[in-house]
């Protein structure tokens, strides 16, 4: 029986396009996945608290801290949702990631433990950060994760859903670009649905 972290971190928990296809993720799991496991943390709901000195200190001897590791150590996989809050991530996600990195115990280490773990994380966007746009260079959301997923569990499989234009609905100044978002959408949606089906099936078998 495979075990999904699910990670949600988007300030609305209404019309929030990350919580939308995680949750899109999420139901596609179950389907393929039925006795399957799902955890979940809302960290929007319930933040956590900031990582301070004793925390530090202490490691994975931290109740706190070994609970958040205990958790990811046992989960198959992870979705993390991760929408971009002023060119970068959530300031809970990465007080989420700040307790949970603990170097010695599950990362900075020889064979780390969640090297193997495959991890997907949708990263919305209200504009479009894409190659080639304007604000390519401010895009600080996939750059980052990728860069200390990798650096600092190991971690090789870390897929991207990246739905963009999310604003176009509700700002006037991009409403020429509704269908693009549209279409991003969709196709996030579509993404979301068919890598949950074959992460699903792949840890099952």
């Amino acid at each position: 029986m495979a075990t999904l972290l699910h990670i949600d971190s988007a300030v609305f928990p209404e019309g929030s396009a990350s919580r939308d296809i995680t949750a899109a993720f999420v139901q596609s799991w179950r389907e393929q996945h039925p006795e399957g496991k799902v955890v979940y943390r809302d960290l929007a709901a319930t933040p956590l608290p900031h990582l301070n000195v004793a925390a530090a200190a202490a490691g994975a001897d931290d109740a706190l801290r070994a609970e958040l590791a205990a958790e990811l150590a046992e989960a198959d996989a992870v979705l993390i949702g991760a929408p971009m809050y002023n060119f970068t991530i959530p300031s809970t996600l990465k007080a989420w990631l700040d307790q949970v990195i603990i170097v010695g115990h599950n990362a900075g280490i020889p064979d780390a433990p969640l090297a193997a773990t495959p991890f997907t994380i949708v990263a919305s966007r209200g504009g479009s950060y894409a190659a080639g746009t304007p604000r390519e260079d401010c895009e600080f959301v996939q750059n980052y994760l990728e860069k200390v997923l990798s650096n600092m569990f190991g971690t090789t499989q870390i897929d991207f859903i990246v739905p963009e234009l999310t604003l176009a609905h509700t700002n006037p100044g991009m409403a020429d670009l509704i269908p693009l978002a549209e279409a991003s959408r969709a196709k996030a949606e579509e993404e979301a649905t068919q890598k949950a089906k074959a992460l699903a099936a792949r840890l099952a078998a």
